[in-house]
């Protein structure tokens, strides 16, 4: 296996996925493959069958031979490691008083690959800035088309496009930074792992940011406080998970968004032709200005 993965080339891998006596799929480009000796195969009958002393060696390797370490992450169904990756976990949840107290007999694991694609933001630079001023911008696409990456470089055209912009970087998986702010520009401040309550709360008032930049956002919980930065003349760059902009009218408390014009753009991804697929920059009206 540790021969067959060698053989992988990182730069188009966006997801591994590990079960159980379940054959190994990585997906590239939005596409599924399968491995064996000869690397990356079509063929399922050739395929690696994943075991659980591989599941428990990753587990370990991640955590540091310490379970306790990381079980407040796998409370919430994930854990973060180095560079921005994230892996998801399944298996048997345990609770106690109707809190969830750990997952155990972990069955499942999606290591999803994160990546800094240069420039793949800077079509629609123009239309999500005003005066070299940053649009209050929310990137949507459903879970793996690109968000993140989108979101990424955005932020390092922003950094790049105007240096007076002081920029938070509320990181609360580990997904956007990882453990390198180099690339993202010299005007980033960064908090991770940490609540966007206690970002948002903290940072506006302690850091001065003129951009604040957050992902996968949930409006039942998230939106008071992003409406709070946005009245206290802050811009707020995020993502949320949605098909296109038809699902995202149906998500409660959009209409809320809608009617106060919170968000002045909305950047629809896909994964049609691949992971990141542009279909679209809409105003605050949902009038697409860029198709």
């Amino acid at each position: 296996l540790y021969c067959a993965i060698n053989k992988i080339n990182f730069s188009l891998l966006n997801e591994i996925r590990l079960r159980t006596n379940k054959p190994i799929i990585l997906n590239i480009g939005g596409k599924n493959y399968y491995l064996n000796d000869d690397g990356i195969i079509t063929n399922l009958n050739m395929a690696f069958v994943c075991d659980g002393e591989v599941i428990n060696y990753i587990i370990k390797k991640v955590s540091s031979n310490s379970f306790y370490s990381i079980n407040e992450q796998i409370i919430n169904g994930f854990i973060s490691y180095k560079n921005g990756i994230r892996i998801g976990v399944a298996g048997n949840v345990v609770s106690e008083n109707g809190s969830i107290r750990t997952i155990k007999n972990i069955n499942s694991l999606n290591i999803r690959i994160p990546h800094f694609v240069k420039n793949c933001s800077l079509n629609c630079y123009p239309y999500l800035t005003q005066n070299l001023n940053v649009c209050s911008t929310l990137i949507i696409s459903p879970p793996g088309a690109g968000k993140t990456t989108f979101l990424k470089d955005f932020v390092y055209q922003i950094a790049n496009h105007n240096t007076n912009n002081n920029i938070l970087i509320i990181d609360e998986r580990g997904e956007i930074t990882g453990e390198n702010t180099i690339c993202l520009g010299n005007m980033v401040d960064v908090y991770t792992n940490c609540s966007k309550t206690y970002g948002f709360n903290n940072g506006v008032r302690s850091l001065n940011p003129s951009v604040v930049i957050t992902d996968e956002i949930n409006l039942d919980k998230d939106l008071e406080i992003i409406e709070t930065a946005l009245t206290s003349g802050v811009k707020v760059v995020a993502t949320i998970h949605a098909k296109n902009i038809e699902d995202l009218k149906l998500k409660n408390k959009f209409s809320q968004v809608l009617k106060k014009q919170l968000f002045e753009r909305f950047v629809v991804l896909s994964s049609n032709l691949g992971p990141g697929t542009l279909e679209g920059v809409y105003n605050q009206n949902l009038n697409c200005i860029y198709c």
